[in-house]
């Protein structure tokens, strides 16, 4: 994104500008095509006092993801000997056997393999099992070495798709985005971790950050590895390793899987096809090689099957009741334009690539499930800012990636793309499909909106599709650039936004948390949470808002109790 809350960033105006905040992530191959590029120097993976899990061989947990039907991708990483750090490219190749059961005591082990983790995969390993019965929780496991000197990894619970076209009485998901580790804990994890009513997590992209330490925030909370900016193929496997240091990141991916797509911080900020606001060719080379390095580690270290061309845009289904629809908007995306500039309105600029949103409306056509959710790494609405006071326009304006002087326009997001906006808006209008929620993260805010047809008409246009994004599970907002307590001040600000926004039914702009999204035939609901403080480990969580679509009724009302 235009760098979330960043009071030092500068505007899209001057992408090769060096500023104090970096990346996130686009790719262009597979990861097994990459080259294997030159890795940085070893360092251990681990500050945070919390982060010893006890086993020095599975130390960094274990994970999966992208559930089908009748499958799921296993993940974990090994440390041979004590020399094979993250990032390394030290240590020998090892034989990993995985295991998948129907209970936790491994009575009823279902299917079992043996993977091989390589110095060249920086000692990763990814097991894609199938033959899985659909809509059935298991549990899975690692184990290394064999007799006395065999070494077992935590035991991870994962929960597969219901069968295709099969009736799904509801589906629940944990949501979740901008994972800031030097900003604070991540208490929102460990809260969605407790919950076994999960069908799955989705992280919308900023699992990680790719800054120095003390650029972003300026005071961090905690200190991550390596100290200085990520940029090459080691530094961005040492950056993942340290995230999967912290319990709760560990416990989340142990308890469910998760659907995860990349924003721009995963390789730089404000990424596009052919760059980066945050990346000077000068002085950091090549931007290809140093997406191709983010890329590479990315799908090394996340439970993610690569996409065509080695990106993340896929689809998921759901039985009848759901198809999620998961977006890449770093790859293909044409150069952000200065706030106020014309060319946002280009019909020749796209934020998708054409492919890509051909690939989508095709697939929203095509589907004959109840809900659309597309899963979007930037909000799609419409933003205007009205009559903002000037003591709430800065911090307002960087979260948003706006200049300080308040301009209504966000070019990071679809506000800077609003051919392919239409375009997508259209279709969806004219094929009746009014069942379509779009789920986004990146701004550091709770919003619950209806997405217009016309903006500047509604409500007396349509709403053709409902909006739920998510706030940042550490990663500065509001109140944190202002330095005051939360909803305070920013009451005022919110006030104005939602005046100036008619299709804007709620919008937070302090709390940091998660979403919990329940699908029924009747409804979507997003429930919203917020965490008590970023800056305490064992921090409570509470319920602040929930709102609801009906199926075939676009927009949102508030409902007064969370799903149970």
């Amino acid at each position: 994104m235009t760098e979330n809350c960043d009071p030092h960033r500068t505007g899209p105006a001057s992408p090769t500008r060096r500023t104090v905040v970096t990346a996130a992530g686009a790719a262009a191959a597979t990861a097994a095509a990459l080259p294997l590029l030159t890795p940085g120097p070893a360092r251990a993976a681990g500050q945070d006092p919390r982060s010893d899990t006890g086993n020095p061989v599975f130390r960094h947990g274990v994970a999966s993801g992208d559930p089908l039907p009748d499958g799921i991708l296993l993940w974990t990483r090994v440390t041979p000997v004590p020399e094979a750090l993250p990032g390394s490219g030290a240590g020998p190749d090892t034989p990993v056997r995985w295991e998948i059961a129907e209970d936790e005591a491994f009575t009823a082990v279902r299917a079992s393999g043996t993977v091989t983790a390589t110095a060249a995969a920086d000692h990763t390993v990814r097991a894609d099992v199938r033959g899985l019965r659909p809509a059935t929780t298991y549990w899975y496991r690692f184990t290394t070495g064999g007799g006395a000197a065999a070494v077992v990894s935590p035991t991870g619970r994962t929960r597969t798709a219901p069968a295709d076209g099969a009736a799904v009485p509801g589906l629940r998901f944990g949501v979740v985005s901008c994972s800031n580790y030097e900003a604070g804990y991540f208490a929102a994890y460990r809260h969605l971790a407790a919950r076994r009513d999960l069908d799955a997590v989705l992280h919308l992209g900023d699992y990680l950050y790719e800054y120095g330490t003390g650029q972003y925030p300026a005071r961090p909370v905690r200190a991550h590895l390596p100290a200085h900016e990520i940029l090459t193929l080691g530094d961005y496997r040492m950056r993942h390793a340290h995230y999967r240091s912290d319990p709760d990141l560990r416990a989340l991916h142990a308890a469910h899987p998760v659907i995860a797509v990349w924003d721009d911080h995963e390789s730089a900020n404000d990424a596009w096809s052919g760059g980066a606001e945050n990346h000077d060719p000068a002085t950091e080379g090549d931007w290809q090689r140093r997406r191709a390095n983010a890329t590479r580690a990315y799908f090394e270290w996340m439970p993610v099957r690569p996409a065509a061309e080695g990106t993340v845009f896929r689809r998921l289904r759901f039985g009848s009741l759901a198809d999620l629809h998961l977006l890449d908007l770093r790859s293909f995306r044409d150069r952000q334009a200065a706030a106020g500039d014309a060319a946002v309105d280009d019909p020749d600029r796209t934020i998708t690539g054409r492919a890509q949103l051909d690939w989508l409306t095709a697939g929203l056509g095509a589907s004959g499930a109840r809900w659309q959710l597309i899963g979007t790494s930037v909000m799609i609405s419409p933003m205007a800012f009205g009559s903002v006071p000037s003591y709430l326009l800065r911090p307002i304006a960087e979260c948003l990636g706006l200049p300080s002087g308040g301009l209504a326009l966000n070019t990071d997001q679809w506000d800077g793309y609003t051919a392919d906006r239409r375009r997508l808006l259209r279709h969806l209008h004219a094929g009746s499909l009014t069942s379509t929620v779009f789920l986004a993260g990146d701004i550091h805010m709770h919003w619950a909106n209806a997405v217009p047809l016309e903006a500047a008409t509604y409500p007396h246009s349509p709403a053709v599709a409902t909006e739920f994004v998510v706030s940042s599970v550490t990663s500065d907002n509001v109140d944190d650039i202002l330095g005051v307590p939360p909803q305070t001040v920013s009451l005022v600000a919110a006030a104005a936004i939602r005046a100036a926004n008619r299709h804007v039914s709620w919008v937070d702009l302090d709390s940091h948390g998660y979403g919990v999204l329940d699908l029924t035939e009747r409804h979507t609901q997003m429930d919203y949470y917020a965490v008590s403080s970023r800056t305490d480990p064992g921090a409570t969580a509470r319920h602040l808002r929930s709102y609801r679509t009906a199926a075939g009724r676009p927009g949102v009302e508030r409902v007064s109790d969370p799903v149970r």
